[in-house]
This record gives C-alpha cells, structure tokens and sequence, in this order.
C-alpha cells in the first residue's frame, strides 16, 4: 500500500509541474536603421523573433538582455513597449507556453552565440520580412507590432 500511495504522490507532482504554461519572451529586435532582427530555428529551419523561456530568479528585462546576446550576439540598449501576452495554448507546437513580447532597441554585430538552437540571424527591413512563414504566432505578433496594437491574446 506504500508504494502505491507514494506512487500516486509523483503523479500529482509531475501533473502539476508539467500540466503547467512555460512563460518567456520574444523580442522585436530594432537596429538604429529599423531593421528588424530574425532568427533562424535550426530544429525546423524556420525565421522567427528572438526569444525564450524565462529563467528562476529572473525578470524579463533580464531574459530579453540574455536571450537577445545568447540567439543574436546583439546588445539590449532599451525596451520600448509592451507589444503582447500570447497565451494561445496552440501558439508553439512543442508544449504550452505564454509569451510576453516586447519591441527593444538593440545594437552591436549579429552571431549567433547558440548555434545548436540558432542557424543564422539576419536583419530585415520591413517590407523584406518572410510574413507568413514565421515559426510559432510569430506573424501575429508581427502585425500586432506594426499595427500600433498591445494584444492579450
């Protein structure tokens, strides 16, 4: 009987750590020209915004500073705004996760520090961007931003 109850007790735990959003940030990178910075993924070899999970013991501002450097090599010289919470529990194919995204200014030469994640980083002008083949809600996000908008979704 022991070890049934104790058996139960990990399934409890398990469930209410992995039944559980993962929360992270995705960042609108903008260079002093208005270039917009993108990653390429190289699990599904698709473009997307940089970004991801926020660490324990972190805020955001030090997970847009660190994930910034880690997927571009690029400096965060300041957040502007707040573009979005994206909690669609579709939003990332991989498990369930919520994402606060937010525009910053940033600066220094592109390189993807994390190559095993990242397999370029390039800088798109608008009207360059590859709108509709982004990973994740990364084009919603996208039209959000440029429409002026602070989504909850």
């Amino acid at each position: 009987m022991p070890v049934l109850r104790f058996w139960q007790f990990v399934k409890t735990v398990i469930g209410i750590i992995f039944r559980h959003p993962v929360t992270g940030t995705t960042i609108v990178p903008l260079l002093p020209d208005g270039r917009i910075v993108l990653i390429r993924r190289r699990d599904t070899g698709e473009w997307g915004l940089p970004g991801g999970i926020i660490d324990w013991g972190e805020d955001i501002p030090n997970t847009v500073l660190r994930e910034l450097a880690e997927e571009t090599g690029l400096n965060l010289v300041k957040i502007r705004r707040l573009v979005g919470v994206y909690s669609s529990p579709d939003r990332d194919p991989r498990l369930h996760s919520i994402s606060i995204v937010v525009e910053a200014d940033v600066t220094g030469t592109m390189q993807a520090q994390d190559t095993l994640e990242i397999s370029d980083v390039q800088a798109f002008a608008r009207e360059e961007l590859p709108l509709g083949n982004l990973c994740h809600d990364h084009d919603q996000q996208l039209r959000d931003y440029f429409d002026g908008l602070t989504t909850l979704a």
